[in-house]
């Protein structure tokens, strides 16, 4: 079954970064469904963490109707919420308490959001699950917003740090995680006027090239980018995120020989990373990362594809070969992206 899973689109974000709104983007991902059996939406699919469900939903909606019409009635879209659109899931998962398995179905009216953006992906057929699916027996995929609590800051972007000082040591169930309560910079900025939201989240978007590796960045952003940003870079992804993710997998007893992931906008591993750095504990599980649909001016708006941070990733499963990430934006201009 040919398989394409994307993430992070953050549909209705309020900077508009959000690049399916533009048509050209759309008409790219709609023209890479055909020959797709199933459509993975990893997480962060409508921006519903800034408290504007319904201007987020009004985006969303013909960018979805348009997706479901291209898999067709044959098509099947599979959608696992991430922590940008946990309110589809939210409530559900905390009734569902420690029932909650690394890969429950959810009812697709768990919530009349989640119910709202099902019935826009017909004709397709839609299944839900969270935190996490098998696609098959070797490949378990999530949108891998658990690995912050095994940062510090508690973020997408933090420092890697030892055992968790509010869950046990070993196994967990999801539930623990979804208990775990931390802050959101995005519910922070929310009320701030555009311009200094603009600044906040350009912040976040210079502490999140920190998984650029090094020669990378170098080469990408030498030229533009303050002295500030230079200490920010200091972050790598392999002593991080991935580390990160790893543990979460350990912890849920997850025992994947792949695992896919988004939430932290780097696709990879491309052809200049060091797989081996992809890797959890003992080489197993196997990461990748979807990338994400967001053009983040600080990170991409100086730069050529093919890069990590370009919008328009996304994976690529196809029976037993191994996943592959691609940039399915990586011959447009900025100019038609931002």
């Amino acid at each position: 079954m040919r398989t394409l899973l994307i993430s992070d689109l953050h549909l209705g974000t309020r900077l508009e970064y959000d690049v399916l709104r533009r048509p050209v983007a759309l008409e790219r991902l709609l023209a890479a469904l055909e020959g797709v059996e199933r459509l993975v939406l990893l997480g962060d699919t409508v921006e519903l963490m800034e408290g504007r469900l319904h201007q987020a939903m009004a985006v969303a909606e013909p960018i979805l109707r348009a997706i479901g019409r291209a898999m067709g009635p044959d098509g099947q879209v599979i959608v696992v919420p991430g922590n940008h659109d946990r309110p589809l899931v939210r409530a559900w998962a905390r009734r569902t308490g420690e029932a909650l398995q690394p890969d429950s179905a959810v009812p697709l009216d768990a919530s009349p959001a989640l119910a709202r953006l099902v019935s826009w992906l017909a004709p397709a057929s839609v299944r839900a699950f969270y935190p996490g699916v098998w696609l098959d027996e070797r490949v378990w995929v999530t949108h891998g917003h658990y690995l912050d609590w095994h940062l510090m800051p508690v973020s997408s972007f933090g420092f890697a740090r030892g055992a968790l000082r509010r869950l046990p040591r070993d196994k967990v169930p999801p539930i623990a995680y979804e208990t775990a309560n931390r802050p959101s910079m995005t519910r922070a900025t929310r009320w701030l006027p555009r311009p200094a939201a603009t600044l906040v989240d350009d912040f976040a978007m210079l502490v999140r090239a920190s998984t650029m590796p090094r020669e990378q960045r170098r080469r990408i952003l030498r030229t533009r980018l303050s002295p500030v940003t230079s200490h920010v870079l200091g972050v790598q992804m392999r002593r991080a995120s991935i580390p990160a993710l790893a543990r979460v997998v350990h912890r849920l007893g997850v025992d994947a020989e792949w695992v896919v992931f988004g939430h932290v906008h780097r696709l990879g591993p491309l052809a200049t990373d060091d797989v081996a750095e992809w890797r959890g504990p003992g080489g197993l599980p196997k990461i990748v990362n979807t990338g994400s649909w967001l053009y983040e001016p600080l990170l991409v708006h100086h730069a050529q594809p093919p890069h990590p941070y370009w919008p328009g990733g996304a994976i690529v499963l196809e029976d037993e070969a191994e996943p592959r990430a691609v940039g399915l934006l990586d011959d447009l201009p900025a100019a038609a992206l931002h």
